[in-house]
């Protein structure tokens, strides 16, 4: 069988506009049936009590349920991040898989793969426990993707669970301590330990190495190709695989690099002339229309220091880093790509380098014209 990914970015007006989702499902432009994950940007804090995360996939759920069976409209990866700070503008990436009797793209087309995993009890969240996990949930999604090969996935998705007051009380009920009583400390850390079960399947990172001491403390281990984002709005794991495979048909081609830092745009320039977006400058309009999405990891750096330069984003008592990091960087990528529409998820420990992060892009090919 050979597949087709079709990637579709459309704007909204706020967490619950599925308008333009529920038209190009009523007139046939995307099949409910082939819709494998929908990423979003939504409009809230990024935070534990970010309810606009869940209120985007909510309404999105409804509107595959509206043509779908209860049980297939659920097993779409739906992965909200929330903060849209400075002009990043809310949007979703909708990610649909549809079988072809197109002959399969000799570089390698994009592939699409999902899986998730069994809940986790509460005090395995920020542990070992929830690296295995993790992992074997990756595996799962390179399986459902046809990608055989660690070396072919660019970009692993994630969206992971956090601690609540109500859940550490369950936990410690049942005479369990979890990670850490911090609700917000929680988001780190279950972040962390998903990151790095990224590294493990993708066999970036010897799992030997990995203790509870290891887990959002060292900096040194970390995986080039995970981007995970913790929400209250679930109790398992949704993985989404994004990689290449001569297994599939399409113009749709996938690239990624790693920032060293929030300023290092270097390696998406030239993750982008992979792609044939090469540019000396911002992306000039004709080549924009080929650029389908852009999905990046932001984190303040550790040190207090960027480049030498004191920056106060881990100072700051109002404003949670992670929101400053997601507008800093949202803003460096723009420059370069001439828009604002552009996932960057915060917190990304153990995604890509201490103050860097990992970033993917996913273009049309140069004879292809635009994207599909």
């Amino acid at each position: 069988m050979t597949r087709r990914a079709f990637v579709h970015r459309l704007s909204t007006r706020g967490p619950d506009d599925t308008a333009e989702f529920d038209a190009m499902l009523a007139s046939g432009a995307i099949s409910a049936e082939g819709v494998v994950a929908i990423l979003g940007k939504t409009e809230g804090n990024g935070c534990v009590n970010d309810f606009s995360r869940g209120f985007a996939a909510a309404s999105l759920k409804a509107a595959l349920r509206r043509r779908l069976p209860e049980d297939k409209a659920d097993a779409v990866c739906i992965v909200m991040s929330g903060g849209t700070e400075g002009a990043m503008s809310p949007h979703i990436v909708v990610f649909e898989s549809r079988e072809t009797d197109e002959r399969p793209a000799a570089p390698g087309a994009l592939a699409l793969g999902r899986s998730r995993t069994p809940v986790l009890p509460f005090d395995h969240l920020g542990r070992p426990a929830q690296i295995d996990s993790v992992a074997a949930g990756v595996r799962a999604a390179m399986d459902d993707a046809g990608i055989h090969d660690a070396e072919d996935v660019h970009f692993v998705q994630i969206k992971c669970p956090l601690l609540t007051l109500e859940r550490i009380a369950e936990s410690e009920a049942r005479g369990r301590a979890t990670a850490t009583r911090d609700t917000l400390k929680s988001m780190g850390l279950s972040r962390a330990a998903s990151a790095l079960g990224v590294g493990v399947a993708l066999g970036e990172i010897d799992r030997r190495k990995l203790t509870n001491e290891a887990i959002g403390r060292d900096w040194s281990l970390y995986s080039t190709r995970a981007s995970a984002s913790a929400g209250v709005e679930l109790l398992d794991h949704e993985i989404v695989v994004l990689g290449a495979s001569r297994q599939w048909a399409g113009p749709l081609r996938i690239a990624h690099g790693v920032m060293a830092d929030a300023i290092d745009v270097e390696p998406v320039r030239e993750a982008m002339a992979a792609l044939g977006l090469a540019s000396e400058g911002q992306l000039a309009a004709a080549k924009r229309k080929r650029l389908v999405a852009l999905l990046a990891k932001a984190e303040a750096g550790s040190t207090g220091r960027l480049r030498g330069h004191r920056h106060t984003m881990l100072d700051d008592s109002d404003i949670s880093p992670t929101r400053h990091a997601r507008g800093f960087v949202a803003g460096a990528l723009a420059g370069l790509v001439g828009h604002a529409e552009i996932y960057v998820s915060g917190g990304a420990e153990h995604q890509g380098p201490d103050g860097g992060g990992p970033v993917a892009i996913i273009a049309s090919a140069a004879d292809a014209g635009s994207a599909a």
